[in-house]
């Protein structure tokens, strides 16, 4: 399958493992990527809020730019990316007017117009189900062999639910099926559907994340945490590897170690390693 691959800015910078993992990745899942080179950040949560306008002509530019692959999906590896664009889709496709206006606008920069006919996807949907998820089950050879796996989707993957609409956002399935695939262990606990929450008191090896932005609020703040908490006279708390999406998937499937570049992590992902050498 052909997609359009849009890979936002944190993996294009701090989360290079993300796309490094990603681009290993999709071959062995079926998955013909055709990288967008001149596309812009989508604009995240603080240009959309300060200035709505200029947003919706960010994505329509990274929309319009992946219409043009002849690919019928866009895919993201990012929660915010995949939510702003679906969102700047939607508000595109139901207001004429404003389609016109935008189009209008980035014609005169040479950005050739938005039509609306593509589809925002992430990675974790186009692997959950269907013939991806057929098609992971025989990547993921090498396995998980029972790794303890706390799945954390964070919130833009799954609300609003009329925007994203892929699954339950109060009981999502997606991760827990494909850390299954992989061999893996669910481990279930609350927290796993809200904002950057901890999971280390579930019992969990490492826990696994759609988002990089998720990613990077959890990996570097652990230290941060332990400092408080050691000032409040509180016992630390162990130390948490954090995975990318395609960096378990990966490690399932085999990847090598300069595919999956675990030692841009601020959390050392070697015990979970050791613990699946054993």
């Amino acid at each position: 399958m052909k997609v359009a691959y849009y890979k936002g800015c944190l993996a294009s910078l701090s989360a290079k493992e993300l796309d490094s993992s990603t681009q290993a990745l999709a071959p062995k899942l079926g998955i013909e990527l055709d990288e967008l080179d001149a596309v812009t950040c989508c604009g995240a949560g603080d240009i959309h809020e300060a200035e709505p306008d200029y947003y919706l002509h960010l994505n329509a530019r990274i929309l319009a730019y992946a219409e043009q692959t002849g690919a019928e999906t866009l895919m993201t590896i990012c929660n915010v990316c995949t939510l702003n664009l679906r969102q700047a889709d939607f508000q595109l496709k139901k207001d004429d007017e404003l389609r016109a206006r935008v189009n209008t606008n980035l014609e005169t920069v040479g950005v050739p117009p938005y039509n609306g006919t593509i589809e925002v996807k992430h990675l974790l949907w186009l692997i959950a189900d269907g013939d991806g998820y057929e098609q992971l089950k025989q990547v993921a050879h090498k396995g998980l062999k029972g790794l303890k796996v706390a799945p954390f989707y964070g919130c833009q993957i799954l609300r609003p639910s009329k925007l994203l609409g892929f699954e339950d956002p109060d009981r999502p399935w997606s991760l827990e099926a494909i850390i299954q695939a992989c061999g893996g262990d669910p481990v279930d606990y609350p927290a796993k559907i809200k904002c950057c929450g901890f999971p280390i008191e579930a019992g969990a090896d490492v826990m696994v994340t759609p988002c990089p932005l998720c990613h990077l609020s959890l990996d570097a703040w652990q230290s941060k945490l332990n400092a408080d908490r050691r000032k409040r006279g509180r016992a630390e708390l162990p130390p948490m590897p954090i995975l990318h999406l395609s960096q378990l998937i990966g490690v399932a499937a085999g990847l090598s170690d300069s595919e999956l570049k675990f030692k841009r992590h601020v959390v050392p992902v070697k015990p979970v390693i050791e613990k699946l050498q054993v």
